[in-house]
């Protein structure tokens, strides 16, 4: 089961449809992705999909000129992705961050850790240890996945979150065991405010406004915990 953000490297065939659907203009730049080995990014699925396709995206690098970044998406069949992992660890994005940052993201991932919350990375963090190139910029955030087993770890993570929240640039969303995906910031404030408040959670098929209780349920479901 793919969910958004997972990374996937593409055969020579899952290339061709990439070329074939994309706009001209951004040949150049998926060709050097290409060449690079460099990952897609899974992206929310599109309603007119077919069965066994995956909704794929690539968010080139910053243009030298003015900084806008080129997003292509496009879709490939499983048949297509030679391999895929789930997003990339914190652990193995710090290099890519800014010098005045990585002290304290270090701690927060030790932090994490030490709790049993395993944090990962997406965003122009992410792409920036992923391909080298300059994603980060001072206005950047810093986007990462709490992914929970149970309420005692969403309850931890949420607290780590905010408190180093203060002094970084903290962005990103809690992933429940069914998938679906709610702001950290939007659900914490949501768990302070009037009973039948409703988040955004966001899956891979679809967008709805939900309680939080509909989500916390699924931390006791045994359904997900395999």
């Amino acid at each position: 089961m793919f969910a958004r953000h997972d990374l996937v490297w593409l055969t020579s065939r899952g290339w061709q449809r990439v070329r074939a659907g994309a706009p001209a203009h951004a040949l150049p730049a998926l060709d050097t992705w290409r060449d690079a080995g460099w990952p897609a990014v899974v992206r929310r699925a599109e309603t007119d999909m077919a069965p066994g396709e995956v909704a794929i995206g690539f968010a080139l690098p910053p243009r030298p000129h003015d900084g806008g970044k080129l997003r292509v998406g496009c879709r490939v069949e499983l048949a297509d992705i030679g391999r895929r992992t789930r997003a990339l660890s914190l652990v193995g994005a710090l290099d890519a961050v800014p010098p005045a940052w990585r002290e304290a993201l270090a701690a927060l991932e030790r932090e994490a850790a030490g709790a049993g919350l395993g944090l990962a990375v997406y965003g122009s963090v992410a792409l920036a240890a992923l391909t080298g190139q300059a994603y980060v910029t001072a206005s950047s955030d810093i986007d990462l996945l709490l992914r929970p087993l149970n309420r005692a770890q969403l309850t931890a993570g949420l607290d780590l979150l905010a408190r180093h929240g203060a002094v970084l640039p903290l962005d990103g969303e809690v992933v429940f065991p069914d998938g679906r995906a709610v702001a950290w910031k939007e659900l914490r404030a949501a768990f302070d405010s009037a009973p039948g408040t409703r988040v955004l959670a966001k899956g891979l098929e679809r967008v709805a406004l939900v309680v939080p209780k509909e989500l916390l349920a699924t931390l006791e479901d045994p359904r997900w915990l395999n």
